[in-house]
């Protein structure tokens, strides 16, 4: 048996000229939370559909609990659980219809593992009479997470769960994937939502089919070279177009009310750009150092990637 429960090595994934994945390799340990961080396009699909065996991968071998997803997707697709970005559950037939037919594809029933989803079907039980079409978008969200679960896979596979849903939905997605995890489910899951990195016990920072970081989220902070700082003018958009033009400025990007910045060569150089923003008319200039977000390290390896 694999010592491992997902291992990639050098997989590639082309689409024409357009390479999704390009020679990444990764392994994920059994029990672990992991997530696969990163925009639209960057290749967090064309690698989850790869692992559900639903998707060849061009060239590179990609296993799970050490079978092959391409010669062994037979015995894979038992033991895992996949839940695509697009909800894929069948409208016309109830929440309770729904999860019957899932148990029966896997040759299990509801009765068998209603222990192991009790806790994410508690907040569907008041609607099982309810057709999946008619349900809010968190509610589809569960009830395709206990579809994926009803047979207790190994190995969880989700992509992009929380994409769409309010921010209570995500919140409590979030805490049932913690709670799944107590059963030593290995997860990997997709988000383009920064935020959600914390949430992992490791992450895969990903662009363009290439892994820029792997690590814990608190390792890929602590090892972050840069000093951050945050700042905020009288007029923010100005200010922005200013930074933009500032010699010493290696790159700044808006965080909700403020600007996040790091100086060329990691040099701070406060006094010169209070002057030069002072100069432009810019007044009641805050600028004050701040520990670096997972976001801030992302934008960073994004913008300076190859």
């Amino acid at each position: 048996m694999s010592s491992s429960a997902i291992e990639l090595k050098n997989l590639t994934k082309d689409y024409g000229n357009v390479k999704a994945l390009n020679s990444v390799s990764l392994t994920i340990e059994r029990g672990e939370l992991f997530g696969l961080i990163g925009p639209d396009g960057a290749g967090k699909t064309s690698l989850l559909r790869i692992l559900a065996t639903m998707l060849l991968p061009t060239t590179g071998l990609a296993a799970i609990e050490g079978f092959d997803v391409v010669k062994d997707y037979t015995k894979i697709r038992k033991m895992i659980g996949y839940m695509p970005g697009r909800f894929s559950l069948y409208t016309d037939l109830t929440v309770e219809e729904n999860l019957q037919f899932f148990a029966t594809v896997y040759g299990s029933s509801i009765e068998e593992n209603y222990h192991f989803i009790k806790d994410i079907y508690s907040h569907l039980e008041p609607f099982k009479d309810r057709l999946a079409g008619k349900l809010s978008g968190g509610m589809k969200q569960k009830l395709a997470l206990c579809c994926a679960l009803i047979h207790r896979p190994e190995v969880l596979i989700l992509d992009e769960p929380t994409t769409g849903v309010d921010v209570v939905s995500r919140s409590e997605l979030w805490a049932m994937l913690k709670n799944v995890k107590q059963y030593g489910i290995t997860i990997i899951v997709s988000t383009p939502y920064m935020d959600e990195a914390s949430l992992c016990d490791r992450v895969a920072l990903i662009q363009q089919g290439v892994f820029m970081s792997i690590n814990t989220p608190e390792a890929i902070i602590t090892n972050f070279a840069y000093k951050v700082f945050e700042i905020r003018t009288s007029n923010m958009h100005s200010l922005l177009k200013e930074l933009e033009k500032i010699d010493c400025i290696l790159s700044a990007h808006l965080f909700g009310q403020y600007a996040h910045i790091m100086y060329k060569d990691n040099v701070i150089q406060e006094d010169t750009l209070r002057k030069i923003l002072q100069e432009k008319a810019l007044t009641d200039i805050e600028i004050r150092p701040i520990e670096p977000s997972i976001e801030d390290c992302f934008i960073h390896l994004m913008t300076n990637h190859g």
